[in-house]
């Protein structure tokens, strides 16, 4: 069957996109991430996030100073109890052409081959079209959360595809999969009553 999981984009999804973050003050997640993911814990899904880091490229911060950053999200995270299970991150520049950046998929290969993800009972919450494209290929049942409507109108007017489902506030795309959730949950019950 495999493990569900919630592959979440970092920056204008998890915290504020102020551009290149490259040190831990910068770093501010929005209001309700860590109830949240602690909500999509108690249900049992992995956390993936799935981050495009051309910083790293463009020599704006480098992986080390990248990890630091990531220590801290996790350590807001932890005072609810919320937990992260893995973090994939693509460090190359748009030019360099890489099958990792989102819209492509490598990052989302990746993680579903390491951890056994079944792409069926799994989900992206993203604030770009280029998160639920790189969702929509995998077969993953998308989320819009837009930071930027205006900018998200654009990309929705040029885009082949649309997300699953479009909401203002991370929590409730939670609620949402949690509804979907027990739902798929039912149905998988009924499969095995015999009438």
């Amino acid at each position: 069957m495999g493990q569900k999981a919630v592959f979440i984009d970092r920056d204008g999804t998890i915290n504020e996109n102020i551009g290149y973050i490259d040190h831990p003050d910068k770093f501010h997640m929005y209001p309700g991430i860590a109830e949240g993911i602690k909500q999509l814990n108690d249900l049992d899904f992995d956390i993936i996030i799935i981050t495009n880091q051309s910083a790293i490229a463009r020599n704006l911060i480098n992986e080390e100073e990248l990890s630091i950053i990531h220590q801290k999200m996790k350590k807001e995270l932890e005072k609810t109890g919320a937990k992260i299970d893995k973090i994939y991150y693509c460090p190359h520049h748009p030019d360099q052409k890489c099958n990792c950046r989102k819209p492509n998929t490598g990052m989302f290969e990746q993680a579903i081959s390491e951890n056994d993800i079944n792409v069926h009972t799994s989900y992206v919450i993203g604030d770009r079209m280029l998160d639920i494209e790189a969702g929509h290929k995998m077969g993953l049942t998308t989320i819009l959360i837009p930071e930027n409507k205006a900018l998200i109108d654009e990309e929705m007017k040029v885009s082949p595809i649309s997300p699953n489902y479009y909401c203002d506030t991370f929590l409730s795309a939670v609620e949402w999969i949690a509804k979907r959730n027990q739902i798929l949950k039912s149905d998988d019950k009924n499969k095995h009553l015999i009438f």
